[in-house]
């Protein structure tokens, strides 16, 4: 009996020895719930590695066990992978939060004035000289993100003389913006809801043909017949919180807290703002929410510590 004692210590100790790995990409809010992930972990006595990795490359670190939590997923440019380990048993969903996201082409409202129609997307036809640069040959310029997304697709389809600038990451966008609105000068961008840019600047999304899944995979569909990707994105996604097969083995109680943790548009925007308007760190966003919301995190976590 007391080997058997001894065994199941053992067993307990290693257990929250092995860390819980939190893949973190590239954009502010993100990073924040990574953070928050890490912050209420440790509390409760468990051990937390970050992955830092690009959107593309972690998908083979979740389906192989390599990583363990990916907190943003959003259905805008993860959807097809995530279905994919999804069908294939590769990852297991955590919920969906209560947030209606859309990732497209946007500009701040003033652009409105020097471009008529908008935001329909057929304006951009007439007035895509107002976005010109330099080194852009006569096109309209575009200015996208290093995510995955069908923008030259939608450009060829949809009869656009724009050409895509595809920066680094959320920074280098937001750098853009700010250039551009402090000089009052057009821009069409790659934002998305939640996040801060709303609570700062005001704009609208471009409004190009509805989405739908045939937009993608058959070409006859919509406008132009001969070419796929004739449509915008999603108007109204989902957020979703997703892990590998690890971690619901070996945290089953984790898996089930983030079952139910849940924010809203509201939240995650402000959250953002703290980083890419106050200049606060992730860790210090995440470790305020955390002191501020204790009670919060604590009735669904409260069974899992150590």
């Amino acid at each position: 009996m007391r080997k058997l004692c001894l065994l199941l210590l053992i067993f307990h100790s290693s257990l929250f020895a092995t860390p819980v790995r939190v893949l973190v990409n590239d954009w502010s809010s993100q990073q924040i719930l990574a953070n928050i992930a890490e912050q209420v972990f440790i509390r409760l006595g468990y051990e937390v590695e970050f992955i830092n990795v690009e959107v593309d490359a972690q998908w083979y670190l979740l389906k192989s066990n390599k990583a363990d939590l990916q907190l943003e997923v959003w259905q805008g440019t993860m959807e097809e992978k995530y279905t994919q380990l999804l069908n294939s048993g590769g990852l297991v969903d955590l919920g969906t939060y209560s947030v209606a996201t859309r990732e497209d082409w946007w500009y701040p409202m003033y652009v409105k004035d020097a471009c008529p129609g908008l935001p329909d997307w057929r304006a951009l036809r007439k007035c895509h000289d107002i976005f010109v640069r330099s080194d852009s040959r006569g096109k309209g310029v575009y200015v996208a993100g290093p995510w995955e997304k069908p923008d030259r697709a939608r450009i060829k389809a949809l009869g656009l003389n724009f050409v895509v600038k595809q920066v680094e990451d959320d920074q280098a966008l937001w750098r853009e913006l700010a250039n551009a609105t402090a000089q009052q000068q057009a821009i069409l961008i790659f934002n998305w809801t939640p996040n801060w840019v709303g609570s700062v600047y005001s704009g609208e999304f471009v409004e190009f043909p509805v989405h739908s899944k045939a937009c993608e995979e058959d070409a006859k569909w919509g406008i132009n017949a001969e070419l796929p990707y004739d449509c915008g994105n999603p108007r109204s996604g989902w957020l979703k919180k997703v892990s590998s097969n690890r971690f619901v083995e070996l945290f089953p109680c984790l898996a089930n807290g983030l079952r139910q943790f849940d924010l809203t548009n509201d939240e995650i925007e402000s959250l953002s703002a703290k980083v890419d308007v106050e200049k606060q760190t992730p860790k210090q966003v995440a470790q305020s929410w955390v002191i501020e919301n204790r009670a919060r995190w604590h009735a669904i976590f409260n069974t899992c510590k150590q």
